[in-house]
């Protein structure tokens, strides 16, 4: 069984090490994810052909009482949901990633003697992680640098688990793909520059891209992955162009098994640092222009220093973005020689085995579970 929610960082990971646990191993596993009454994560489980259970949750924010009150009714509410899903679905391991709606969900597994095992996408754990270490089994961590937020010998780097297609896809076949022209030679032909937001979009990035669109376009074809709110008034800006800059300017809502292609065709990608950038830009060996979501807390921060530090990324806040963004980027697409040396290494930080390392602890601790009474316990 799986839990987790949120953002695209944290259902991509768990949705490659389902690839692995139902196609790669000998022995499959069955899966049922369960995940929040309407979050965005539902459509991404779906769209990959698997069941998605449905469970109340959400964020404790502030300290208003009524918010607190009514965030603490609803995840009540979720835990006596869960109880019925574990005892009717009576899993062997629950694999969780993080977000609020995993609160329930573990609490109601570790009582019916479930196995847990949690993965932390990024570096800094969020509260819903910190509180919930104590029911695990195990857990496993995208870089070492998140060690210390547990206790000795509880944690396991395994990497980050990413799309198995990202290390396999042709550079080539990815711009036919997405209809870029095929490089005559590297180095000699326009580079791909890739924009994108997260699931949702970035409205700062997209209006800083956008408000340097011709200079942009006359150094790169570009990938703009705009999210839903500001793609008609991107397209409206794109129709605006020359003909020769709009056939250089590939605007797109929204990416999921495309976004394989887009990473692996780009020479350069401006995000912002959200747990999977961790995983995909060292994955397709991509240097990074990285705007930290400015409202997330720590963690987008300590993402981006973290790739800053290996030197496969720079890092731009987003105050900075109007009048940073477009000469960073167009600095790097001109040096050729530091955009190879950050890509490799970012290529350096790629744990391709991340998948089927998660998909071995998971094997292992579900061979340890406690079964019967226990799932009748968690009814009651």
């Amino acid at each position: 069984m799986i839990s987790g929610g949120g953002t695209g960082g944290h259902v991509y990971p768990a949705l490659a090490v389902t690839d692995w646990l139902t196609t790669d191993h000998s022995q499959p596993l069955a899966v049922c994810w369960v995940g929040s009454a309407g979050g965005p994560e539902e459509a991404l489980v779906t769209r990959a052909g698997l069941p998605f259970e449905r469970v109340s949750a959400a964020k404790i924010r502030g300290k208003h009482p009524v918010a607190v009150a009514a965030a603490c009714w609803a995840l009540a509410r979720g835990y006596r949901q869960a109880r019925r899903i574990v005892a009717r679905f009576r899993p062997e391991v629950l694999f969780v990633t993080g977000g609020y709606v995993c609160w329930p969900v573990t609490f109601a597994a570790w009582r019916a003697g479930v196995p847990v095992l949690i993965y932390l996408p990024d570096v800094e754990p969020g509260l819903a992680i910190k509180s919930l270490a104590r029911f695990a089994r195990q857990i496993a961590v995208t870089q070492a640098a998140s060690l210390r937020f547990f206790r000795p010998g509880q944690a396991s780097v395994t990497g980050y688990p990413v799309r198995a297609a990202l290390f396999q896809r042709d550079r080539q076949e990815a711009r036919r793909q997405l209809g870029l022209p095929v490089e005559s030679a590297p180095g000699r032909d326009l580079p791909v520059l890739l924009v994108f937001g997260g699931s949702q979009g970035a409205h700062s990035i997209n209006q800083a891209v956008t408000g340097g669109l011709v200079a942009l376009l006359s150094a790169a074809h570009v990938v703009h992955v705009t999210g839903q709110r500001d793609a008609e008034a991107i397209r409206a800006q794109r129709s605006a162009l020359p003909e020769e800059l709009q056939r250089r300017y590939y605007v797109y809502d929204y990416l999921d098994a495309e976004m394989v292609d887009a990473l692996v065709a780009s020479d350069l990608a401006v995000a912002r640092a959200g747990a999977s950038t961790l995983g995909e830009l060292p994955a397709a060996g991509l240097p990074g222009v990285l705007v930290p979501y400015p409202y997330a807390g720590a963690h987008q921060w300590a993402n981006a220093r973290l790739l800053a530090d290996a030197g496969a990324a720079v890092i731009i806040t987003d105050a900075e973005l109007p009048a940073t963004l477009v000469p960073t980027v167009l600095g790097l697409l001109a040096d050729t020689q530091r955009r190879t040396a950050m890509g490799q290494a970012s290529r350096a930080l790629a744990r391709p085995e991340a998948a089927a390392e998660i998909g071995g602890w998971l094997y292992r601790l579900a061979a340890t579970g406690q079964r019967g009474e226990h799932y009748e316990r968690a009814k009651n």
